[in-house]
């Protein structure tokens, strides 16, 4: 693996205006009419660096429309012209990497961990490089002995680096290999033969322990990968089970999975309850009672009892397939400081090359200054300025941003979302679904009449069992839930918008709202008033009523979610103000929102009128962000700068369109995308102040003639690897 110098992650466009980039730097395939897409996985391209070099090679070709990196997997789909491929493979074999064509109709599987390099060679090349410090210092030997131990350190441990810089020359591209190709050289022309086997055996030192410690960046979304066991329990046709490979395993089969096991595959439960720990893919906290009719997902965990379930998507379908897939397209996305480094690393590089170029020659032709002193002070230079730590700093943060926020549950689409989400200021939301549980639920019962009778609730119940109104079903499952016995009903006839009616025991009973009171001539003062006291409570009111009076009054109202309040209350200690957008009437809406403890409620609007509510306050400078949960929520999701979907898991449309899903119906997951993203930029801000800070003091020591090589090669691996360890602080939370 070579170190990140000049990295360039592709951008997918998205449907903000401000991540449109061009077609050929886009991360997801635009392809052109005519145009095929083709995957390569190339082993060697894990950095930025190789990714640059690809990039240039393939970007002259002609046929070529479009191109996405996966560093993660080391995959390469390429967007090109029938036949093109003859030209595409050879360009990508002639950098010095092996390409290998995937067939496109096979299951993508994860790349595999690379091969490790054997450690003995760089061993050995330390033991020689030292050897020829002795040697050269001690003056045990003559100085040709201190030039072939110090060539053969080099040619040990630096050989992979002399041929990664030339093909990068060639390709005019000074990334960190040509640059450390050229400051190895210099120091052998100029006699500091030691200096240089020790700097060639630092400089592989650095690229082994960063290559260790960004795979840990890699393994945290590569994990997911492993949560899905590879075989499963199946019911065969004569009865039997049998454990099979899960990717031969066909929709509709029923699987079988024990106590402890981890669940194979996406399903809907057939037979046996247990328990389920579903925090690999919802991030809840506390295990999930599954019976008969309830789902499943691949990669959680089955704890208490034995199920049986049938299998509803394929294995490359699951919701934990997409996770990956949603994370992986992430990424290899951009966000806003990672693409100022990647421009700024484009002009940085070849500036300092040409100023070091201008250290080693203005100096002793203008003021008679050595040669010797001044190009050593200028290949110092070379390996200082080294924009590496500063590069790398970015995607090794984000990925941990990334892969941090998918172990709780919250599947960020990009890392423009994970950084821009400091800058919430508004939060809008659905009610229905998101801060209700969008189950309406009875809550108050009341005796109109002097004496209670208790049939007449069981004659309320018996009625709106017939019935598929949500209030009436409301009631009928509390009836349910209370043992009730129902009565029959005859002559059942429903009063379109009012109500129903039925004959039980020979008496004719209506159950209504308050047109069906008032059709009726039933209604009196003291009903008015209790109706419209529920009513400002956010509640759907229905009355039981015979022939000559009302009997019994029932409220109904959907509850709101305990964890909605207490979202809203870590959003307002975060400074985002909320509002909530419903469909429902003013009352209703002013009733959630005082439970709820939203900053403003806004009742009856249709989808038109919550998207014109987000442009509106788009256009007095806030940052909006929108949760919901269904179809009539998308235009305003897709509007606001971030758009939270609620519930993703095992939803398709959510995971594929949602800037930011949470995978199960959990408020309090937003504040702490807030707070994973301000921490996020709070980590880039930290690398980039260290990067550019040690190498601005080291900048002024090598000009004043105190720094050495040796002192820069420790200077740019030591701030390489406090960059990658600070962003690798987001995994332990």
């Amino acid at each position: 693996m070579s170190r990140c110098c000049d990295h360039s992650h592709q951008q997918p466009p998205t449907r903000h205006e401000h991540d449109h980039e061009p077609a050929l730097q886009a991360s997801v395939v635009e392809p052109l009419d005519g145009a095929v897409t083709t995957r390569i996985r190339i082993e060697q391209m894990d950095c930025p660096t190789e990714e640059r070099l690809i990039r240039d090679a393939l970007g002259r070709l002609p046929g070529v429309a479009g191109l996405q990196f996966n560093l993660l997997q080391r995959v390469l789909v390429v967007s090109h012209d029938e036949g093109a491929l003859a030209q595409v493979v050879p360009a990508i074999q002639a950098l010095g990497f092996t390409p290998q064509v995937e067939d496109q109709g096979a299951a993508q599987q994860p790349a595999a961990a690379p091969a490790k390099k054997p450690w003995w060679p760089l061993a050995l090349a330390a033991v020689v490089a030292t050897a020829s410090e002795v040697v050269h210092f001690a003056a045990l030997g003559p100085d040709w002995l201190v030039a072939m131990l110090a060539l053969a350190a080099i040619g040990l441990c630096g050989l992979n680096t002399y041929k990664k810089g030339w093909i990068a020359l060639k390709n005019r591209n000074l990334n960190i290999n040509a640059l450390m190709s050229i400051a190895v050289t210099g120091a052998v022309l100029i006699g500091q033969w030691p200096e240089a086997a020790m700097v060639m055996v630092l400089f592989t030192l650095a690229e082994l322990i960063e290559a260790r410690s960004l795979d840990r960046a890699r393994n945290a979304i590569r994990g997911l990968m492993d949560l899905a066991p590879p075989r499963a329990t199946v019911k065969q046709t004569d009865g039997s089970w049998q454990e099979i490979d899960v990717q031969a395993i066909a929709l509709g089969a029923v699987v079988r999975v024990r106590p402890g096991e981890r669940i194979s595959l996406d399903g809907e439960v057939v037979g046996g309850s247990s328990t389920v720990n579903q925090a690999p893919i919802t991030g809840e906290s506390l295990p999930v009672e599954k019976r008969a009719g309830d789902p499943v997902f691949a990669g959680t965990i089955n704890e208490a009892g034995s199920l049986e379930f049938r299998v509803t998507a394929a294995a490359r379908d699951t919701t934990l397939a997409r996770i990956i897939h949603a994370v992986e397209e992430a990424q290899g996305s951009r966000a806003p400081t990672q693409r100022f480094v990647d421009q700024f690393s484009r002009i940085y590089t070849p500036v300092v090359f040409a100023f070091a170029l201008a250290v080693a020659v203005l100096p002793p032709l203008l003021s008679g200054g050595a040669w010797f002193d001044w190009v050593y002070r200028a290949l110092v230079l070379l390996v200082v300025a080294c924009p590496c730590a500063l590069v790398i700093s970015t995607p090794v943060t984000i990925v941990s941003g990334l892969a941090a926020a998918a172990r709780k549950g919250i599947l960020i689409k990009g890392g423009v979302y994970l950084e821009n989400g400091r800058h919430l200021a508004l939060l809008a939301l659905d009610k229905t679904g998101t801060l209700t549980h969008g189950k309406p639920v009875q809550t108050d019962s009341l005796h109109l009449l002097e004496v209670e009778e208790s049939v007449h609730a069981v004659w309320a119940a018996s009625l709106a069992a017939r019935s598929d109104h949500p209030v009436s079903r409301a009631l009928a499952l509390r009836a349910e839930e209370q043992g009730q016995a129902l009565l029959d009903v005859e002559n059942f006839e429903a009063l379109p918008g009012r109500g129903s009616k039925g004959l039980i025991d020979g008496r004719l009973l209506y159950m209504g709202n308050h047109r069906l009171v008032e059709y009726l001539g039933l209604c009196s003062a003291q009903l008015e008033q209790r109706l419209e006291a529920l009513e400002r409570q956010g509640k759907s009111v229905v009355v039981l009523c015979d022939e000559q009076r009302a009997l019994m009054l029932f409220a109904v109202a959907d509850t709101v979610r305990q964890t909605g309040r207490e979202a809203i209350a870590e959003l307002h200690e975060l400074g985002v103000r909320t509002c909530m957008l419903t469909g429902d009437n003013a009352h209703t809406a002013a009733a959630i929102a005082g439970q709820v403890g939203v900053d403003e409620a806004r009742g009856d609007l249709l989808p038109a009128d919550k998207l014109a509510w987000i442009e509106a306050s788009q256009a007095r400078g806030k940052v909006v962000g929108m949760v919901g949960d269904g179809i009539n929520d998308a235009p305003a999701l897709a509007r606001a700068e971030i758009g939270f979907a609620m519930g993703a898991a095992g939803t398709d449309t959510a995971i594929e369109t949602a800037d930011v899903a949470l995978m199960d119906d959990d408020l309090r997951k937003i504040p702490a995308f807030v707070r994973l993203s301000r921490q996020t930029h709070a980590i880039l801000l930290q690398n980039i102040v260290l990067a550019l800070g040690i190498k601005a003091i080291f900048l002024g020591m090598t000009l004043a003639g105190e720094a050495t090589m040796w002192m820069a090669v420790f200077a740019d691996m030591g701030v390489s690897l406090m960059v990658v360890f600070n962003g690798l602080r987001l995994l332990r939370k």
